[in-house]
């Protein structure tokens, strides 16, 4: 797998870049953990951060209760090089019309607001519900970066922010998203 690709669209004082790499390799302040409603572990990037980061981060999220979709929690990072796992739950995709675009949208937002609230600089976000939730890949894209950038617009303790996508497609759609929000920005 090809891994550490990279482009970066300065805007927003150049503080969002998108990435093909592994996100719990992250060398960041935070991940954001795409996870399931119960924050008890599962498949794709949720069960590879809860992989690397150790058996202290199930029991550390098994006292939170689980996690409404679209809100987030935070832990430790454990064995992970991110101080800091932010745990969010985007929606399954059930074809648009159920409010998809706005719990996914929202579920950027509450990670933000915690990396806020935590005094986090740098955080990296994988592809949230574009895995097993079925949420088509360019669209949640669009989302993704609209959302950050909106954050963005209004603080300026987060130094930097990283869409780190998985393989090749994902990473071409987060980029040409964040090349379009920059050109009709301007």
């Amino acid at each position: 797998m090809q891994r550490t690709r990279s482009i970066t669209v300065v805007e927003i004082s150049e503080r969002i870049s998108v990435v093909m790499d592994d996100i719990v390799t992250q060398n960041v302040d935070a991940i954001v953990n795409a996870a399931n409603n119960s924050l008890l572990g599962g498949g794709g990037v949720d069960g590879a951060i809860h992989r690397a980061a150790g058996p202290e981060l199930l029991d550390e999220c098994r006292k939170l209760g689980g996690c409404p979709t679209g809100e987030a929690k935070i832990t430790r990072g454990y064995n992970l090089p991110a101080k800091w796992v932010i745990h969010t739950v985007g929606p399954v995709w059930k074809g648009g019309m159920h409010g998809e675009d706005k719990m996914l949208y929202r579920a950027y937002q509450s990670s933000l607001e915690l990396a806020q609230q935590y005094e986090i600089q740098s955080v990296a976000f994988p592809g949230i519900s574009i895995g097993a939730y079925a949420f088509p890949v360019e669209r949640a894209a669009r989302i993704a970066v609209r959302s950050v950038r909106d954050f963005l617009m209004d603080v300026d303790t987060i130094n930097e922010v990283i869409l780190v996508c998985y393989n090749q497609a994902a990473f071409d759609r987060y980029s040409a998203a964040l090349k379009d929000t920059a050109s009709y920005s301007k």
